[in-house]
């Protein structure tokens, strides 16, 4: 099913097809490389903070060559320093609703994934990426700063140094070098991101939801928590996942031999 951006309150430059429990968010402003403007980036929140319902995962994908060539800069260029931080704040507050969404989200990555671009993909859960994907931070040579978050979530993913190289000297990454790297977890052919990732989707959606939600919303916050906090957390998130109905018969089916075991190849 695909949704009329009306129907959403979605602004044209979004658009969302519903597959089974799978919500595809795909932006769809491809005369400009999916640059994001104020009005996408205000639909994109629009649309997260009200899933359609029954979904159980998101997918986001770029239309045309390119994922995202980042922040529309047009609108950077008038900007005062007042303009520019509650800009920034705004986008932030746009993201952390993809860091903590309730679902699983899926960044299907193409072509260019450059500044806001790259902070939108690092906001998502997983991250695949076409092998003509390349990464690139180039406010530093541009006169200007991150303001979505890269670099919170950046280093968390290549660590500072990296980094700091991207935004002194305009690097980019290739595909290969960013999955090695930990900017994407999955590679594949160009043109077979999209299923890919509404593979992935639909795997995960297999799982116990409350497990989903201890994965999505307890493993982050424990990451960064002081250590006693963080084991304390994880003692109680399994307190909780483990008392669940739904996980309680799938323990009883393994044990019973009914699901397969874990293996490898």
């Amino acid at each position: 099913m695909t949704y009329h951006t009306t129907q959403l309150g979605l602004p044209d430059s979004l658009s969302v097809e519903v597959r089974g429990e799978t919500a595809v968010l795909r932006l769809s402003r491809a005369r400009k490389r999916n640059a994001i403007d104020r009005v996408m980036a205000e639909g994109i929140d629009r649309f997260f903070g009200e899933l359609p319902q029954g979904i159980r995962a998101v997918v986001i994908h770029g239309e045309g060559d390119h994922f995202s060539a980042g922040v529309d800069l047009s609108m950077m260029s008038e900007s005062d320093a007042s303009s520019a931080l509650f800009g920034s704040r705004s986008i932030h507050r746009v993201l952390e609703k993809i860091e903590h969404c309730t679902v699983p989200v899926i960044a299907v990555l193409h072509g260019a994934v450059i500044g806001l671009g790259l902070e939108l993909a690092a906001a998502a859960h997983i991250r695949v990426a076409e092998r003509d994907t390349f990464y690139a931070l180039p406010e530093g040579i541009r006169g200007i700063f991150v303001g979505g978050g890269a670099a919170v979530r950046v280093p968390q993913l290549i660590g500072v140094p990296r980094m700091l190289d991207m935004m002194l000297t305009g690097r980019t990454y290739g595909a290969e070098e960013g999955v090695a790297l930990g900017l994407s977890q999955y590679l594949v052919e160009p043109g077979e991101g999209l299923a890919k990732g509404l593979e992935l989707a639909t795997q995960i959606s297999t799982n116990a939801p409350l497990s989903n939600y201890a994965v999505l919303q307890a493993l982050p916050r424990i990451a960064r928590a002081d250590p006693d906090v963080g084991f304390l957390l994880e003692s109680l998130m399994a307190a909780v996942a483990v008392a669940d109905d739904e996980a309680k018969l799938r323990l009883r089916a393994f044990l019973e031999k009914r699901v397969q075991k874990v293996s490898h190849g």
